[in-house]
């Protein structure tokens, strides 16, 4: 059963008509203020253990969890959730309201505010953000634009694989304290996606001093401006003071001047350490005071200890991907389906993932409207699966299978164990295995998004808000080079679903969408959703867990 608070987030997600909007807005707390602050004693230093290294520190050229934790300290944005929820709630902007037919879009922002570098926030401000990710140049940036490309669609002009058409159309600011953003059409993902992390607002004086647009590429190496890198400016609780490579460590400070509740501590570093085993280590040393994803198996030590394990709601998906590009096998609906049936999810989620996890039989959690009854299963069964590949010709059937290394995602705590329980089922039904390991930031989010050099894959979502466009839309709204295909079909369908208004419809159109999917195309294979947990020291207090991983420190003591 979804929360209250779920429930509600779906309704602000959905609705586009502005009585609608105004409860949502309403039912926000407006003073600027944590849900839930901390209660222990205030300055010091923090030190958070992190499981990789960020990419860089600019909002829009990230969709990953290890970059979006510093930047969501740095930077704020319109709209943003209620701690420990997925429920709409005031950011920069009070107030946010929408024509009849969600094409237009006004915020109304807080008085004084300010940058980091003291410039102010208004109007002006929040349509340069705007107006440069629509303006945005070279194939190389624009690619590094996920949930831009996702959400707003295309750009003034789309190059490299960009090819959508442009939502956003423009914006202007009537008064200093009001943004007027302009769409093409109605978009289900909005209100909420308006407080996705990559659309944190940035200095604009700051993004043309430290050159923010520069982005280069060579081969699947990306290079980022001195503004992404030495100089990220926004308005957050806290400032960024330096990254040192060498050591592996993020230091940010406290910002005085924060315009919401301010910092309690007064310095938060984030320490890379990519092995679990080493973050355990370091916290009960007392090294660093905390870390995200603790292995399940580790969960009664660590409170045994007298940590606290804080574990999230179930908020995420995931799958083992499929890339039809490279191995003509793989466009055979028979295969994909023999790949299905010769996975034992069950005893996967029961033996690999945490307590409280489900075997996913669609993209997307239960909790989220557009989940539908009745779709194609595909329980563990290798006899038919091996009887699907001897069908299909495909009995002698090779795969490259990649699996990223340096790294725990919430709904991937172990990617090494992952990936050798899903192998050996796959060798199990007659399929040969090829393993390629890439490092989680070192390459293998680019080799299976970007260049769509494997077979198989293990990656998966944390949902940005409870909307199921945020789920199937991402994945299979449109052609990409992780799956491997172009259905039309299909992206009309997803297309139509997050274009129609009325909330119910919306929903029964991607629970449709959904049956569809597993039925007809089968691009992945779900395997689970799973509730993540994140621990610290029993001296500390004011942490608030959130689904979405949207954890914000400025809440947090030091006893």
């Amino acid at each position: 059963m979804r929360s209250a608070a779920r429930r509600l987030s779906a309704v602000c997600a959905a609705g586009a008509l502005a009585v609608t909007l105004a409860a949502c807005a309403n039912s926000a707390r407006d003073d600027g203020t944590a849900a839930q602050g901390g209660a222990g004693a205030t300055g010091g230093t923090l030190v958070f253990g992190a499981a990789g290294a960020p990419k860089n520190f600019d909002p829009i050229f990230n969709d990953d969890g290890e970059s979006f934790r510093p930047i969501r300290q740095i930077y704020d944005t319109l709209i943003t959730y209620k701690a420990g929820t997925t429920e709409l709630a005031p950011g920069l902007a009070t107030k946010w309201e929408s024509t009849p037919d969600g094409k237009t879009w006004t915020f109304t922002l807080r008085d004084g505010v300010k940058f980091h570098d003291g410039t102010a926030v208004d109007g002006a401000a929040i349509c340069a953000n705007f107006d440069r990710w629509f303006n945005m140049s070279g194939a190389a940036a624009q690619s590094q634009m996920i949930y831009y490309g996702d959400i707003f669609e295309g750009f003034a002009k789309n190059e490299g694989d960009a090819t959508g058409s442009p939502l956003y159309t423009g914006c202007t600011a009537p008064a200093s304290n009001q943004a007027v953003v302009t769409l093409t059409k109605y978009k289900g993902a909005l209100p909420a996606a308006f407080g996705l992390t990559a659309f944190s607002i940035s200095s604009p004086t700051a993004m043309k001093q430290y050159n923010a647009n520069e982005v280069t590429q060579s081969g699947d190496s990306f290079s980022y401006s001195a503004y992404a890198t030495e100089h990220p400016t926004g308005t957050g609780a806290f400032k960024f003071q330096s990254y040192d490579r060498a050591n592996g460590t993020v230091t940010l400070v406290r910002n005085d001047d924060y315009w919401g509740e301010k910092a309690k501590v007064d310095k938060l570093i984030f320490r890379i350490i990519p092995d679990e085993n080493a973050r355990k280590q370091e916290l009960a040393a007392g090294t660093i005071d905390g870390y995200d994803l603790p292995s399940p198996a580790d969960y009664a030590s660590l409170k045994a200890a007298g940590q606290q394990v804080l574990v999230r709601d179930n908020f995420n998906i995931l799958y083992l991907g499929i890339n039809q590009k490279n191995n003509p096998a793989l466009k055979d609906l028979r295969v994909r389906q023999a790949i299905a049936y010769a996975i034992n999810r069950d005893a996967l989620v029961k033996n690999k993932l945490p307590e409280g996890g489900e075997v996913a039989t669609q993209f997307m959690p239960s909790t989220v409207a557009g989940y539908a009854q009745g779709v194609q299963q595909y329980p563990y069964d290798p006899e038919k699966a091996k009887s699907l590949l001897a069908e299909a010709g495909a009995s002698n059937l090779t795969l490259n299978f990649y699996y990223p290394t340096e790294v725990s995602r919430p709904y991937m705590p172990n990617p090494t164990e992952l990936f050798s329980v899903i192998s050996e089922d796959l060798k199990q039904v007659g399929i040969t295995i090829n393993p390629v390991a890439e490092p989680w930031n070192g390459g293998y989010k680019d080799s299976v998004q970007k260049a769509g050099k494997q077979d198989l894959h293990l990656l998966g979502w944390t949902g940005d808000y409870n909307d199921a466009g945020n789920f199937v839309g991402t994945f299979f709204g449109r052609e990409k080079a992780e799956f491997g295909f172009n259905d039309p079909a299909l992206f009309s369908a997803l297309a139509a679903a997050d274009a129609t208004p009325d909330p119910a419809a919306h929903a029964a159109a991607y629970a449709q969408a959904n049956q569809d999917i597993m039925a007809k195309y089968l691009p992945a294979v779900p395997l689970s959703s799973s509730p993540p947990a994140i621990v610290v020291r029993s001296n500390i207090s004011g942490l608030v867990p959130s689904p979405l991983t949207d954890e914000r420190f400025n809440t947090v003591s030091k006893g």
